[in-house]
């Protein structure tokens, strides 16, 4: 158990302008929780913005929903869960000063969250395919199969088996409502902006990695993992609304 051995550093002090480390914890995780509160604003408009154009143009927004590949957003939905758990080991780790743990879980989340990220971009690029992105290839007539390629084709294909086995059948448009490109801007923006505070989030892992290896961690000083793990987990909630947002309102 040598490597669970804590190494003091002078980052383990409290710094000058806080009377004891308590009050510097304190300190640090209401500022992050205030950054929090910031966040849930910023996506609060989107989520706002996002219902009432779906009230207005409930069909054009539910067509949009049924071009969506919703099991690859569930995919991504367990996924983004489990790089959760991984953070909150790592939290964990970092309680009991726990350096080498913590770079173990660290990494693992960044492993997990880079699995989201790549099954995004390849959402991403079926989008462009089908020619769904906005103001680059969007178009109301849907593209032809052999415009497609054999990979999105796939997707395309299994898409046909699972609508043949719903019932009622979920009735996809052979051509697309003019307004499905506003759900579609939506859906670009709301999780092009969640993949953005990912893409960070990573970042700021391979700086705690970093500092875990020089032994910069102990059970006294742990505050940017635990503050990090707030951010980490308000992300993955972010996605928990969006999945069932753009996903799965496929019904009249």
């Amino acid at each position: 158990m040598a490597e669970d051995l804590v190494i003091e550093s002078p980052h383990s002090l409290v710094e000058h302008q806080f009377e004891d480390r308590f009050q510097q914890k304190e300190a640090a995780t209401l500022g992050m929780w205030t950054f929090l509160a910031t966040e849930v604003l910023f996506f609060g408009g989107l989520f706002v913005s996002y219902t009432i154009y779906r009230h207005q143009y409930p069909e054009a927004f539910r067509q949009g929903t049924l071009d969506m590949k919703w099991y690859l957003g569930a995919i991504n939905t367990a996924v983004l869960l489990l790089s959760s758990f991984f953070m909150a080991l790592a939290v964990r780790a970092a309680a009991v000063g726990s350096n080498p743990k913590i770079i173990r879980y660290l990494v693992l989340t960044i492993v997990v969250g880079s699995l989201f990220l790549c099954i995004k971009v390849t959402e991403y690029y079926i989008d462009y395919r089908e020619r769904l992105v906005p103001a680059l290839n969007f178009s109301e007539a849907r593209p032809r199969e052999d415009e497609l390629g054999g990979f999105t084709r796939t997707f395309d294909k299994f898409d046909e088996w699972f609508d043949s086995h719903v019932s009622p059948p979920i009735g996809k448009a052979a051509v697309r409502p003019r307004n499905e490109q506003l759900f579609m801007l939506f859906y670009f923006i709301m999780t092009g902006v969640h993949a953005t505070h990912m893409i960070i989030g990573i970042a700021v892992m391979l700086v705690l990695i970093w500092m875990a290896h020089r032994r910069r961690f102990s059970a006294e000083w742990h505050n940017p993992v635990e503050c990090f793990g707030l951010y980490w987990h308000f992300v993955d909630i972010v996605w928990v609304f969006l999945f069932p947002a753009l996903y799965l309102l496929r019904n009249p």
